[in-house]
């Protein structure tokens, strides 16, 4: 019973998002349709095609294109990009009908491209070409559209080239239509424009059915009416309005062109049926990236499923005689802008269209062109705001420059060709860069002298070689060069010589020369001259002053992310005969201060004594002494902030054996609350870090007073003693002064005044 419940709420829950979504999806399926149905007949008239394959196209793109298609935003149809090539296609093989064929062929092709996963191609366009092609195609809708809300329709098809069909450019046609004003047009045109704008101010924009630019369709033909009644003067001529061809309803078959057998044999439809798989797919994949960015959602549409989709469509469309499909940016913006939920807008659109030219061309041809434009116009201008290129320059020369050439191209050329051009430009940007900036170079201080590393990137090209021998052959005589190839997926030939060269190079100019991570199929071995490890003639040279500032050094890269790799298995082989460390540190056992991590050490570089607190003991004491045995020049005692030793001991906690440790650090809360003298008394974390930094002092103190060799070792300069206190929460490490041995007396007293 329960699962019955729970199965009829999730079926209702299913049937209301349905329901949702048909809300969304029919307004903008309706605006769609109103906006394809011209272009799909302006298109075939650019394409020197039948009337009719522009629509056969437009059906089929919305429907069998739509019902395969996984993305939720793409319309696909006719389109503008292709109408050159088809154009040109008929007149080299002599009939539309032989066309037919080769689009055949195309949709089999694509069909393949899809099943072998050929839609990768997508991913290697970078986002400022993308983001060029939708605002160039923003600003041609506005660009186009203006003759048409003027009233100028001497040429309504859908050229998005900057050449068009009919001998005028882009500019032209705008020169044109300021001389043809229609001001019926105008007026249409205007009032539309205004309504779009302040829509979401209205109580209209409540009702969900009918969305903006479905209204201002109504509008246009209301007015048109109107003007053709009561204002003749103002009247629009059927050139400025919709034009669907009749249609002998009776007669279907007659508007219907089949391919015919023996045109497969014909080598130049294969060749035509290629160029048109090509350009088709490489349109569908750039608009269907383009139109994945405007959706709201950021829902991905699959592109390999795309290619079937466009595939299978343009068999139909080949076999029933229509245009070639792609998917159509002007169409797929709209139905973003128009808020459509899935793609049953598209299928709508083309089922909207299939009615159109069999029941309601005599209404629908009422429809004035420049209320379509107004639509358009608005839809350019969302896609082409001044805050696009504003963000864009913003981003820098290296992606605004490929963006604003992107735009520049498709504008004065078109769509294909534009893009091709911007990819060109982010391509140079790409090579510049790589050539700039092919490895990351540093030097660095170590207990072995400077090191100067040079990391190479994961890919590095004939194309970094100049730049990559330069910055070797600068590298001044007797320096370490460390060059760390782990990083590397493909180092080329060239590079790879270069190196090799530079190892015999650097062996006639006293550089020793170490190279990490080459792979095994370069042929060429690492070779490794020196080892980031202390041996023992660095170590007794060492003084420590000197090795204070390399704690300081290793701490600074800590801080800063830029720890060095260590290369443990280099260290271990060095260090297997022998340890000769620099330093021993007194430390805390909070698992957050370890030393080897805070001062970037490697192995054998450090001996580390950790005892709650970082108090010090007898034993303690002998374990100094051994280091200064072992060669250590430094004794480091190290603090910590939100030490938890030092947080019982204020707590007064002494259970089992945690007073040996808690009943050490008690003195330093004594002297901590006398030192206020009643004028503040310290709490919370103010006192924790004061207890803890005093107990630091008492800990020097502990250990000054507790061995007379030590204090012998420190006064010939053999050995350095320093407190340090270590912020978590920064990672900074803060370093005392060396004790020196003028201060013996004090400290000696110290511990005098502690034992009391």
């Amino acid at each position: 019973m329960r699962g019955w419940c729970v199965r009829l709420i999730m079926n209702r829950t299913r049937v209301a998002m349905n329901i949702h979504q048909l809300k969304q999806d029919i307004p903008a399926g309706i605006v769609v349709f109103l906006v394809a149905l011209p272009l799909c007949l302006g298109i075939a008239l650019a394409s020197g095609a039948p009337l009719f394959s522009g629509i056969i196209s437009g059906i089929i793109g919305g429907i069998v294109v739509g019902l395969i298609s996984g993305s939720h935003t793409s319309v696909s149809g006719p389109a503008a990009g292709l109408a050159a090539v088809v154009l040109a296609s008929i007149t080299k093989l002599g009939a539309f009908e032989i066309l037919l064929a080769s689009i055949v062929i195309a949709g089999f092709l694509q069909l393949a491209m899809g099943i072998l996963r050929a839609g990768f191609i997508a991913n290697y366009v970078p986002s400022n070409v993308i983001k060029g092609l939708l605002a160039a195609i923003g600003i041609l809708l506005i660009l186009k559209q203006i003759p048409h809300a003027l009233g100028y329709d001497a040429n309504n098809a859908d050229e998005y080239s900057f050449f068009q069909a009919n001998g005028e450019t882009t500019l032209s046609a705008l020169g044109s239509a300021l001389g043809s004003i229609t001001p019926g047009a105008v007026v249409i045109a205007a009032l539309s424009m205004l309504v779009l704008l302040y829509w979401d101010r209205t109580p209209l924009k409540n009702v969900k059915l009918l969305p903006a630019p479905l209204f201002v369709v109504v509008l246009g033909v209301t007015l048109h009416m109107l003007f053709s009644r009561y204002a003749p003067g103002m009247g629009l001529e059927k050139s400025h309005l919709v034009e669907i061809p009749p249609l002998d309803v009776g007669n279907l078959g007659a508007y219907l062109n089949f391919p015919e057998l023996r045109h497969f044999a014909n080598p130049d439809v294969w060749f035509v049926g290629a160029t048109i798989a090509i350009v088709a797919s490489l349109e569908t994949l750039l608009n269907v990236e383009a139109v994945d960015k405007l959706d709201p959602r950021k829902r991905e549409s699959p592109p390999n499923r795309e290619l079937v989709a466009q595939g299978v469509g343009n068999i139909f469309a080949g076999l029933l005689g229509g245009l070639p499909v792609t998917s159509v940016i002007v169409r797929s913006s709209v139905n973003i802008q128009t808020g459509n939920a899935t793609k049953a807008s598209a299928v709508l659109h083309g089922l909207l269209l299939l009615l159109a030219v069999l029941v309601f061309s005599p209404v629908l041809n009422q429809i004035p062109l420049a209320a379509l434009a107004a639509i358009l116009i608005m839809t350019g201008y969302k896609l082409a705001k001044v805050t696009l290129f504003r963000d864009m320059f913003a981003r820098g020369a290296s992606q605004f420059v490929p963006f604003a050439i992107t735009v520049a191209a498709i504008v004065f050329t078109d769509l294909l060709m534009g893009v091709l051009i911007g990819l060109a430009a982010s391509l140079f940007y790409l090579l510049r860069s790589n050539f700039r900036n092919p490895f990351s170079i540093e030097q660095y201080r170590l207990h072995i002298g400077e090191v100067i590393k040079m990391e190479l990137p994961n890919q590095v090209s004939f194309l970094n070689k100049a730049t990559i021998k330069t910055a070797l052959w600068d590298v001044p005589p007797g320096s370490k060069v460390l060059i760390d190839a782990t990083n590397a997926d493909y180092i080329d030939s060239d590079v790879l010589e270069t190196i090799d060269d530079y190892r015999v190079a650097a062996a006639g100019r006293d550089v020793q020369l170490n190279v990490i991570g080459l792979r095994d199929e370069y042929s060429l071995a690492d070779p490794i001259q020196f080892v980031p490890a202390l041996d023992k003639e660095t170590q007794t040279r060492l003084r420590p002053e000197e090795v204070l500032q390399l704690l300081k050094d290793g701490n600074e890269r800590f801080q800063a992310g830029r720890w060095i790799k260590k290369y443990y298995l280099h260290q271990v082989d060095a260090t297997a005969g022998g340890q000769h460390p620099m330093a021993v540190v007194v430390n805390c056992i909070d698992s957050r201060t370890s030393p080897e991590i805070i001062f970037d050490a490697g192995l054998g570089d450090l001996l580390t004594i950790r005892i709650a607190g970082n108090v010090i003991s007898d034993e303690i004491i002998g374990s100094l002494e051994i280091a200064h045995k072992l060669g250590a020049k430094l004794i480091v005692v190290k603090g910590h902030s939100s030490c938890g030793a030092i947080g019982l001991a204020l707590k007064n906690e002494h259970a089992h054996s945690i007073g040996t440790i808690t009943g050490k650090i008690q003195s330093s809360i004594w002297q901590c609350q006398c030192a206020t003298h009643g004028t503040h008394i310290p709490a919370g974390k103010e006192l924790l870090e004061l207890v803890t930094r005093q107990n630091i002092e008492n800990s020097l103190a502990e250990i000054v007073a507790g061995s007379e060799y030590l204090r012998h070792c420190i006064e010939r300069g053999e050995m350095g003693l320093v407190g340090a206190y270590h912020d978590i929460a920064t990672r900074t490490v803060e370093f005392g002064e060396l004790v020196t041995p003028d201060q013996f007396d004090r400290y000696r007293s110290d511990k005098a005044g502690l034992a009391a």
